[in-house]
């Protein structure tokens, strides 16, 4: 009876072990994802984190051991993000006939993004550093930790929350578009990168190269003018 906890104890210290998981994981959410015709609720990035972290919980193991076998995961997330520039080179011509509607529709949705989240927030009676983690909730990642961390919130709470607002729009994008009758897909794209940033620009790319391009831009555009009006709104709301 001792053998397979032996087993599992020196394989859970092997940081190939998470990596191989996590790879695997993600391909069965992948495959059940392509199953189902890339029904939007069958989304392989919930499926990939539901999975592995119910592993994590039966096993008892400590996310920072997780995140030392499952971090070159996390380095691809650069040389993932610098690759959306090769549908945005092929799209050249179509992204500068949209500059100004792009542009428009940044500015309308990046101060929504903002604004809505803290006004409902503070509204329910939300901490401080509460809502000053939530505030970057719709840029990537990273950036979001760095605005959250420099004006006093937790970055891991925050990293939690762009988390959990990507997977939400990356759900619903399709389904609400389709209800609003948008068929455009340069404006879909657009609209959930800039709201969902990278998962939500994953999703745009499983649906139509055109919506994956302008939701990559949409997610940097996002991130630069998010870096500036967070703090402004912040400090003048809070």
């Amino acid at each position: 009876m001792t053998a397979p906890f032996a087993l599992w104890t020196y394989l859970a210290a092997t940081p190939l072990l998470w990596l191989t998981v996590t790879v695997l994981a993600w391909i069965a959410a992948d495959a059940l994802a392509q199953a189902s015709g890339r029904h939007p609720l069958v989304n392989p990035l919930l499926l990939t984190v539901a999975g592995v972290a119910a592993l994590l919980l039966a096993t008892g193991t400590p996310y920072g051991t997780y995140f030392a076998g499952a971090q070159f995961v996390h380095f691809l997330l650069g040389p993932a993000t610098v690759a959306i520039a090769v549908p945005l080179f092929r799209n050249w011509p179509l992204v500068v006939r949209h500059a100004l509607p792009m542009l428009a529709a940044l500015l309308a949705g990046g101060l929504t993004a903002i604004a809505s989240a803290l006004a409902v927030a503070a509204s329910l009676g939300v901490p401080h550093d509460v809502l000053v983690a939530l505030a970057p909730k719709s840029v990537t990642a990273g950036i979001a930790m760095g605005i959250s961390e420099g004006l006093g919130g937790a970055p891991a709470l925050t990293a939690v929350l762009v988390i959990a607002t990507g997977l939400i729009g990356a759900v619903m994008v399709t389904p609400l578009m389709n209800a609003l009758g948008i068929r455009d897909y340069a404006a879909r794209g657009f609209a959930v990168g800039l709201a969902s940033h990278g998962i939500g620009t994953a999703r745009a790319f499983t649906v139509d190269p055109v919506a994956g391009t302008f939701a990559g831009i949409a997610m940097g555009l996002n991130a630069l003018l998010s870096a500036v009006l967070v703090p402004l709104i912040v400090r003048w709301v809070l």
